[in-house]
């Protein structure tokens, strides 16, 4: 519980068992006693204290542990309700946390990207917002364009004094500099975007090709049916593995080929679709079978797409190899396998790590932008560097230099929270799971 009166909500139904009073409890203690209705006992827990401002949202806290169990919660939570308290809405303490000025809006948004994080590198990069470092990086470049900002205001509120000649060189120069800090993080964001939402990657190929068995192989478990018989696969099942700690979203296909069957159908128009909009396409062939035209379709399908070839079944006799004609006309991406077998597992690793230049991701050296709303004002921010560099090249009055200027200052305080709309505040903590 938060708020100014959550002490008051829990005093009415917990008795310490050293009878302490609230006001006599200290902050950043926890207290052993018993959760009580009507006098009667429903759980031993243990309370947690945190007094403001020295809590999570800087109102009064406290947080109570029991034994578990859904009946004990469910007893315990309607017990708050009809002792005053409300239920919390989604992301509510951080929103309050964020309104309370204890954190901005871009740690407030890493919260929810550390709680959904789904490989070791993205809880990083969260990690690493929520301790303010992209924060100070943007607070930095505000300061560098503030210290300028007196010069400019200088020249428009007293024009006697020669100083626009001086201001103009000055402005130029730092607007330089943090085009070039906003640039880098701007493209920061492709190596954000793979770290928070993975490499969408489609497994397709020919019915019995063996899509299901190198899923299975990457996953190390039977998550799809593997069978000799065609059309098995009538849906995309879609699992995540990781990669260098980065996250891959494998999605199994319908075999492409002709066929009657209406279900089917449906199956392999969208096994197109996804791999249409995927980041990356393994596209696996029977190597133990000569090239069909259920393969060139396959084969054309992949054509000017990020694709690696895999040539499976090779613990069999291969009948088709790197040198096939048909394959030639793809990427040199090929690599032989046999995913029911386990082999060649770590060179499709190691391919996929080069191709997405997975090993070049540092996060230890460099602030790395994950959140698209970011993103899209520091492009802005970027937008507005290079008119306000325009109309000093046009020689325009420096009143309209400080224009676009100033537009940069309010897209950096976006990203903070500084300068927010109510609806932008909604829309960020509605994302955000009940409560947290």
């Amino acid at each position: 519980m938060s708020g100014q009166l959550c002490f008051e909500v829990l005093d009415k139904m917990f008795i310490p068992k050293n009878k302490q009073s609230i006001e006599e409890i200290k902050g950043y203690t926890i207290k052993y006693g018993n959760i009580v209705d009507n006098g009667e006992v429903i759980d031993e827990v243990l309370v947690s204290y945190f007094k403001a401002p020295k809590s999570y949202t800087m109102e009064n806290m406290c947080e109570i542990n029991s034994h578990g169990g859904n009946i004990i919660v469910k007893k315990i939570l309607e017990l708050c309700l009809k002792n005053g308290a409300e239920l919390a809405e989604p992301g509510e303490f951080t929103k309050r946390a964020f309104l309370n000025g204890r954190i901005d809006l871009v740690q407030a948004e890493s919260v929810i990207d550390i709680i959904n994080a789904k490989s070791e590198k993205e809880v990083k990069t969260g990690i690493k917002q929520l301790e303010g470092l992209l924060s100070k990086e943007i607070a930095e470049i505000k300061q560098e364009i503030m210290d300028v900002m007196i010069n400019i205001e200088v020249s428009i509120d007293y024009p006697e004094y020669d100083v626009e000649d001086v201001a103009n060189a000055e402005i130029t120069d730092m607007l330089d500099s943090v085009k070039k800090k906003l640039e880098r993080l701007e493209r920061s964001f492709d190596n954000g975007k793979v770290i928070k939402e993975g490499i969408k990657t489609a497994i397709i190929g020919k019915p019995n090709a063996g899509k299901s068995s190198l899923l299975n192989a990457i996953l190390k478990e039977d998550r799809a049916i593997v069978t000799e018989y065609e059309g098995t696969t009538r849906d995309t099942i879609e699992e995540f593995v990781n990669i260098n700690g980065i996250p891959l979203k494998l999605i199994d296909t319908a075999g492409i080929r002709e066929t009657k069957d209406e279900v089917e159908k449906i199956g392999i128009a969208k096994s197109r679709e996804t791999a249409n909009t995927a980041d990356l396409i393994i596209a696996i062939f029977d190597a133990s079978k000569e090239i069909d035209e259920e393969d060139l379709e396959v084969i054309d399908f992949i054509k000017n797409k990020k694709a690696i070839i895999i040539l499976n079944k090779m613990d069999l006799k291969a009948k088709i190899d790197e040198n096939n004609e048909n394959l030639k006309k793809l990427s040199g991406n090929i690599i032989k396998m046999s995913a029911l077998k386990n082999i060649g597992i770590d060179k499709l690793y190691e391919k996929i790590t080069e191709m997405f230049n997975l090993n070049e991701i540092n996060l230890d050296n460099e602030n790395v932008i994950t959140n698209v709303r970011q993103k899209n004002l520091i492009t802005k921010a970027i937008e507005n560097v290079k008119k306000a560099k325009e109309t000093i090249e046009q020689k325009m009055p420096i009143d309209i230099v400080a224009i676009f200027i100033k537009d940069i200052l309010e897209d950096l305080g976006k990203i903070t929270g500084e300068v927010v709309t109510e609806d932008i505040i909604e829309e960020i903590f509605a994302n955000f799971c009940l409560g947290k």
